[in-house]
């Protein structure tokens, strides 16, 4: 039997999901907060913490990657709207062709509508 309340074990499976990027976990897990009796204000704030949370580690697998390409990040902040700094390739003024298309890559995963649940459920 579990020591923590419902609404505890769903703000640790959003803090997990949002650590993880499952998009299905998420959408999963949103809607068991809300039933677990957490109000929209408090998953969003669950939400936006964890999201701190997993920039730094992100930033500096960022910083290692680009470091090795001969890339150099530019500025330490984020950027507006939450997004990571402009980065720039030695010698140039803007990302390397290969940042560009990296970012284009980006898939997101199935949502609800493929079925899928949370990873852990």
């Amino acid at each position: 039997m579990s020591r923590l309340s419902p609404r505890d074990r769903e703000l640790v499976a959003i803090g997990a999901a949002m650590g993880s990027n499952c998009v299905p976990c998420i959408e999963y897990h949103v809607p068991q907060a809300r039933k677990a009796g957490l109000s929209d204000v408090e998953i969003a704030e669950a939400v936006r913490l964890s999201d701190k949370v997993r920039q730094v580690p992100a930033r500096k697998v960022l910083d290692v990657a680009l470091r090795l390409v001969g890339a150099v990040p530019v500025g330490d902040d984020v950027g507006a709207h939450g997004a990571p700094p402009v980065t720039q390739a030695i010698g140039t003024p803007h990302a390397t062709s290969a940042e560009a298309e990296l970012a284009q890559s980006t898939t997101v995963p199935e949502g609800p509508a493929s079925g899928k649940k949370c990873c852990a459920v």
